[in-house]
């Protein structure tokens, strides 16, 4: 059903925490399926992937199945929705419920892997696809959720609900099947129905676009530059990938440096030339907003234009208050009461810091106050004078392949008994894909691990994680599932060394991972990660504490040359430096969240009147001017003109970017808990797989949440360890650690260690 309510290419595009609805039986046999071996004719995702666990064959999927796969996918819904309408039987929970439930097996196959690969490793062909089914896969959902005569059968249970005998699962699912017709437009008026459709067709069509357009202003637009002494500063390898890239881009002889997907680019801290820093930041900064031959706003004005009038439609103020109701932040105001909080903190930081760093720029000599190009840089600056802190040094410890299995690996074993056989029998998609077999405490096979870490032109920007194959016990299937990162990659020859921000989001978003594999549901629709918006990314923030716990720092960071494990001092140092710049590193993910909610909050005659890419400039200057903090030192984590969170997907992360904030406090609060409880225990991940990890969109987030911690979560754990507050002696679980030196290094902000995004 979970492709029913959101399609297939909202929830790809949306960041891809959880896949479509992708029921696949599970069968581990192996071998892969050849042309010979299917029916004449029949297209690839026709017939069930013979592979293990049902992971797909792609060397068997040639970009010619998608369009007839789709086509033929939709045909066979339709069909099974008819028969649910024509049973003559009177409606109960299995021949209307679960017949739904159990409905759109093609589509997910091929939705599961078609979106996929739009996101990590696209092409012309793919793109050209994807604009041309995305308008009719929201129609085709539509034709189902705002079905009167489905949705008279599905009513008709519901309201038969109390005099039914079901499972908790079993209640849940109707629930969440009845209140999302209704929110799709179920019990709206003939024609406000088919004006829904027509703005549901025309917002697939136009955020697609919008994704579409984001990556080509980062992928196909890389900032050149004419000499080496332009990137004084860079390491020899960053030089060297630079004058390859202006190579491939037919510019011999120069240097380009690309785009990442923040504001905020990777190579201005280390880069000596001011003018080159302010000449890669200004590129990032008017990224798709018509500086060059690239412009979203018209994008932009038409989406948060229909999303008003389709909110308008059912009687609410806003896109943010109607898309809001199932989150575990119940308002727009309780979501906008809680990021105030720390605004004033916050804008005293930034001033602070703003002012630490004029001061730095004063004694080398500089005539200029702080710029966002600068910033980085001299704050990277104090930071290695105060805490003797070098990224270059830190990175010399963290090799991406012992990050994963030393490290990440480690973590699962250690926390809840996990094992990881890597495999090279497997078919993927890119050379760069990595492939393991994960399996359960008591030795059983649990599912497949596609691991994908390097950035490359045909990828979008960020990270996430989603499924090919989702667990559930109606079809006895367990999950397939794939992280996607996009760290550079090294020069051939030299060793892959990695950031300690990737080596975080890499157990964020195996965090996202174990989500889905300790996944125990009967029905895809609440299987593993499909939570509320605001709940899914928090059991993917707390587990990137065991980036720097003690025995599972040892484990793994090991120097690059002499193989010596990371010092416990420069260990120290990380865990003191951590709470400075939290100006900015915080600053940017707060202004982004709140730029969201500016621009979901609009009503539909104030969304229609911002109907120009001029108007849609002015609307986000004025914005953040409105928020009170230091805007022009400190511009969000993403502008409106490439904010794909938000403007991707006919929902995506819309009036949800806050739920990167909201998790992040359970995290800090879990983050005491553990520490609270002994630290990385069996004892502890088989509790919290219990009573989180397992248990999807089952429940309410508050009961889950109580029913681990024992407590409703505390603000202050967060506001501590951002430097917002004061931590009070004795605080318990912020220095309960590891019994060998009681330390628990506290990580820097990551602010959406993407998104999923």
């Amino acid at each position: 059903m979970r492709i029913l309510l959101a399609t297939a290419a909202s929830l790809a595009l949306a960041g891809g925490f959880h896949g479509a609805a992708m029921a696949q039986t599970n069968n581990t046999t192996s071998g892969g399926v050849t042309t010979q071996d299917r029916l004449e004719g029949a297209n690839y995702f026709e017939l069930e992937s013979t592979l293990p666990f049902k992971a797909p064959d792609f060397d068997a999927i040639s970009e010619d199945d998608y369009m007839p796969a789709f086509e033929k996918a939709m045909a066979i819904q339709k069909g099974e929705i008819q028969r649910i309408i024509d049973n003559p039987e009177a409606p109960t929970f299995e021949n209307t419920i679960v017949a739904l439930e159990k409905s759109g097996r093609m589509l997910g196959r091929v939705s599961a892997v078609f979106f996929h690969l739009t996101g990590a490793n696209t092409t012309d062909r793919l793109d050209e696809i994807n604009t041309e089914i995305s308008p009719k896969l929201s129609a085709h959902g539509d034709s189902i959720v705002l079905n009167p005569e489905l949705f008279a059968r599905v009513k008709a249970v519901y309201d038969n609900r109390a005099a039914m005998s079901m499972l908790p699962e079993d209640a849940k699912l109707l629930e969440e099947t009845y209140k999302s017709m209704v929110h799709a437009g179920a019990e709206l008026t003939d024609a406000e129905r088919e004006r829904v459709k027509e703005i549901n067709t025309e917002l697939s069509t136009v955020t697609t676009e919008f994704a579409q357009e984001a990556r080509n202003a980062m992928a196909e637009q890389p900032v050149f530059f004419d000499s080496r002494e332009e990137l004084a500063g860079l390491s020899e390898s960053d030089i060297t990938s630079a004058a390859k890239l202006a190579e491939e881009e037919g510019q011999p002889g120069k240097f380009a440096i690309a785009l990442q997907n923040t504001t905020q680019q990777p190579l201005l801290p280390s880069m000596e030339n001011r003018e080159a820093r302010e000449k890669l930041f200004m590129a990032s900064y008017h990224r798709a907003d018509g500086t060059t031959d690239i412009d979203t706003r018209d994008l932009v004005a038409k989406i948060v234009a229909l999303r008003a009038e389709k909110a308008a439609l059912f009687g609410e103020p806003d896109w943010a208050s109607y898309t809001m109701y199932d989150r575990m932040v119940e308002s727009p105001q309780a979501a906008l009461d809680f990021m105030g909080q720390m605004v004033p903190a916050l804008a005293e930081t930034q001033r602070r810091e703003a002012g630490l760093l004029n001061e730095k720029i004063a004694e080398e000599g500089g005539n200029f106050e702080v710029q966002p190009w600068d910033w980085y840089r001299y704050a990277n600056q104090i930071k290695a004078e105060r805490y003797e802190v070098d990224d270059d040094e830190v990175m010399q410890y963290f090799q991406l392949d012992k990050v994963l299995e030393d490290g990440v690996f480690y973590m699962a074993e250690k926390l809840y008994g996990l094992t990881f056989e890597r495999r090279t029998d497997l078919p993927v998609y890119h050379p760069d894909v990595w492939v393991y077999t994960v399996k359960d405490r008591d030795g059983s096979d649990m599912g497949l691990f596609y691991f994908d870490p390097f950035q490359r032109a045909s990828k979008r920007g960020g990270a996430w994680m989603s499924n090919f194959v989702d667990q559930s016990y109606l079809w006895n299937e367990k999950p397939v599932i794939y992280n996607v990162l996009n760290i550079p990659k090294a020069p051939e020859g030299e060793p892959q060394l990695v950031s300690f921000d990737w080596v975080n989001t890499a157990f964020h978003e195996f965090g996202h991972a174990l989500h889905g594999f300790f996944a125990d549901q009967q029905y895809p629709s609440l299987s593993g990660t499909a939570t509320a918006r605001d709940f899914v990314e928090y059991p993917s923030q707390v587990h990137e504490m065991w980036a720097t716990y003690p025995e599972v720092l040892r484990n793994y960071a090991k120097h690059v040359e002499t193989g010596e494990t990371i010092p416990t001092e420069l260990v120290d140092k990380i865990e003191a430096s951590s709470k400075f710049n939290q100006g900015y590193d915080f600053g940017e993910v707060l202004e982004a969240a709140l730029l969201d909610m500016k621009w979901h909050a609009l009503s539909a005659d104030e969304a229609e009147a911002i109907d120009t890419p001029g108007k849609v400039s002015a609307y986000e200057d004025s914005s953040l001017r409105d928020l009170g903090l230091e805007v022009d030192l400190v511009p969000p984590r993403y502008r409106t003109s490439y904010f794909n969170h938000i403007f991707s997907g006919p929902a995506g992360y819309s009036a949800g970017y806050y739920s990167y904030l909201w998790t992040q406090m359970l995290d800090r609060d879990s983050r005491a808990w553990f520490l609270q409880n002994g630290g990385l225990t069996r004892e502890n991940g088989d509790h919290y797989r219990e009573t989180v990890l397992s248990q999807g969109g089952t429940m309410d987030y508050g009961e889950m949440y109580r029913n681990f911690a024992g407590r409703d979560p505390d603000v202050k754990y967060m506001l501590i360890a951002l430097g917002l507050a004061e931590e009070e002696p004795g605080t318990p679980g912020q220095t309960v650690g590891d019994p060998s030196d009681g330390k628990l290094p506290a990580k820097t902000v990551d602010g959406d260690a993407p998104i999923a995004e």
